[in-house]
């Protein structure tokens, strides 16, 4: 579960923190409070898009930190699979530095790669965003849902059809590429040939370029070379007074005081190995010069052989590896156009059972598909009817596509009747904003009977609804709270009353700023708080009885 947020500087957050609980964890507050700050934190924390601009006025990072208390030993082995380290209480701690030119991702104080976060984050935490509902009206995403409660069964089938979805349509490009006419045939195995010849005449070998251009910068600036060692070596042996003579001198002046100190001796010993070096150094620039004789002919063929190189390098890839490796493809190009009937025919087979495999996966997929979805329907219907849709059909379409892809070969649709006598129709058609977000909060209740994610954020699932539905929403989310930690961002009075903690998010005008907070409320403050959301301009002694009276009607609808 989720135990502590800490924000710092994030907007009009100053610096505040909360400690969560377990269960039902409601945030209200007035409109504009900043409750979307909130959960844009945690989202922060968790990898999304961060901007300089979240940094508060003034300052110069902004800083969030989640804090996470894992007890499932095989959660905590997926984790540390994760190659992401935990507490040895199984506490996890996420944190995320934001500053103008750079963010910076830490789990329990070692940096991390924001993939790393987002991998745990999928583990640890759901967050359903305001809008979330509306993706229930593209298709595409029935079936990501569908596939989420089918589970483990269908998704090792899923990973082995991808795979060979793919050789089937590396396969299909490969024969397509053959595919053409004999006109366009001749011209490949023209351009093919002659870019294979034009290689292979250049002899190429690894490295030969590195050690040319070493050889040509020697040459190009052999002037400058010679003139610098002629200096060198006349410098230390080969002048009027060079150094050679002067550390001899030396070594001949201790040498006459050595038996007065021993560590004269020692200073004498240290420069006699040091003229002992300067003429092995003397000997040594000495044939360095003699070496250096400039040869016009061998620059000359240096230089045109590095053209070629080069030249070459940059046709066929960057590098020297890059263009034999290239050759190695004409190679086989050159082969399959020679032999292009027969290679054409052996390409046709392959991908004729490439496709009958992956025909059989996708049936497979689409058996697991079309059992889950009975079962999913199911359950959405005892959800959907607990939510208040009193006489509901809901249903899973799941129809075969002519194409085959690499989620096999099924059309998903969910479809939804509300009403008696009324025809299944696609959600887009039929549902409602407040429909939507029920039938999202069903999605979520069902799935989370099948997952082991601790904790779900819900920002708004009561958009739209009101009254009876309210409470129906919120004995839900209560229910749900039994298995899970739910934090949930609420309008409703009739939710927030099913609270196990209340907490309350306030902005206010602080030495000319704008400050965000957020805090636990009481016993007494949580009655003032669901007396403002209850709708009052003035909290009385009847609208806290009222508040009261809520709190009672949700503590038996607990007890149920």
């Amino acid at each position: 579960m989720l135990v502590s947020l800490h924000v710092k500087n994030l907007a009009l957050i100053e610096e505040t923190e909360v400690n969560l609980s377990e269960g039902l964890n409601i945030l209200s507050g007035e409109t504009g409070a900043g409750k979307s700050i909130i959960i844009g934190s945690i989202n922060l924390a968790l990898g999304a898009r961060a901007d300089k601009d979240m940094i508060r006025t003034g300052a110069d990072y902004a800083l969030v930190e989640l804090v996470f208390q894992v007890t499932d030993d095989e959660m905590l082995q997926e984790i540390k699979a994760l190659d992401i380290p935990v507490e040895e209480d199984g506490v996890i701690i996420i944190q995320r530095k934001i500053q103008p030119n750079r963010n910076l991702f830490k789990i329990c104080g070692e940096t991390v790669a924001a993939k790393q976060v987002k991998a745990l984050s999928e583990l640890l935490i759901d967050i359903h965003g305001q809008h979330e509902h509306q993706s229930l009206l593209y298709k595409k995403n029935h079936m990501e849902i569908l596939d989420s409660f089918a589970g483990e069964e269908l998704a090792a089938i899923k990973d082995k059809l991808r795979e060979k979805y793919r050789e089937y349509a590396l396969l299909g490009k490969e024969l397509a590429e053959l595919n053409v006419d004999d006109e366009t045939k001749v011209r490949e195995l023209s351009l093919a040939e002659f870019e294979y010849k034009e290689i292979e005449d250049a002899g190429l070998t690894e490295g030969e370029d590195d050690e040319l251009e070493g050889s040509y910068r020697r040459m190009a600036n052999s002037r400058q070379i010679v003139e610098a060692a002629a200096r060198a070596y006349q410098l230390t042996g080969n002048s009027d007074s060079p150094a050679s003579d002067a550390v001899g001198h030396a070594v001949r002046d201790l040498r006459s005081v050595e038996v007065y100190d021993d560590k004269a001796r020692e200073l004498a010993d240290e420069l006699e190995n040091i003229d002992a070096l300067l003429n092995d150094f003397n000997r040594s620039i000495a044939e360095y010069l003699s070496d250096m004789e400039f040869d016009e002919e061998l620059f000359a063929q240096t230089q045109e052989r590095l053209n070629v190189l080069n030249r070459l390098k940059l046709k066929y890839g960057g590098s020297i590896q890059a263009a034999l490796t290239y050759q190695s493809a004409l190679a086989e190009k050159i082969e399959k156009l020679n032999n292009a009937d027969a290679y054409k025919a052996q390409l046709e087979e392959r991908l004729a059972h490439a496709e009958k495999e992956l025909e059989a996966l996708c049936r497979k997929a689409s058996k697991v598909r079309s059992k889950e979805a009975v079962k999913l329907a199911k359950d959405m219907v005892a959800a959907l009817t607990d939510l208040n849709f009193l006489d509901v059909k809901f249903e899973i379409q799941v129809c075969r596509k002519e194409e085959m892809t690499a989620n096999g070969f099924d059309d998903v649709e969910f479809v939804i009747s509300t009403n008696p006598g009324e025809p299944l129709k696609s959600l887009g058609n039929v549902a409602s904003g407040g429909e939507l977000s029920r039938i999202m909060l069903a999605i979520k209740t069902v799935l989370a009977s099948r997952d082991r994610i601790p904790t779900m954020i819900f920002d708004e699932i009561d958009t739209g609804i009101s009254g009876k539905t309210a409470w129906k929403v919120s004995e839900k989310l209560g229910a749900l709270s039994r298995s899970h930690q739910i934090i949930c961002i609420t309008h409703l009075p009739q939710i927030a009353a099913m609270a196990d903690s209340h907490y309350k998010i306030s902005k206010q005008a602080v030495d000319n700023k704008t400050m965000t907070d957020i805090t636990r409320l009481s016993e007494a403050e949580t009655i003032d708080e669901l007396a403002r959301m209850l709708g009052s301009d003035e909290i009385t002694d009847t609208v806290r009885e009222n508040a009261k009276e809520l709190l009672k009607t949700a503590d038996g609808k607990k007890k149920k």
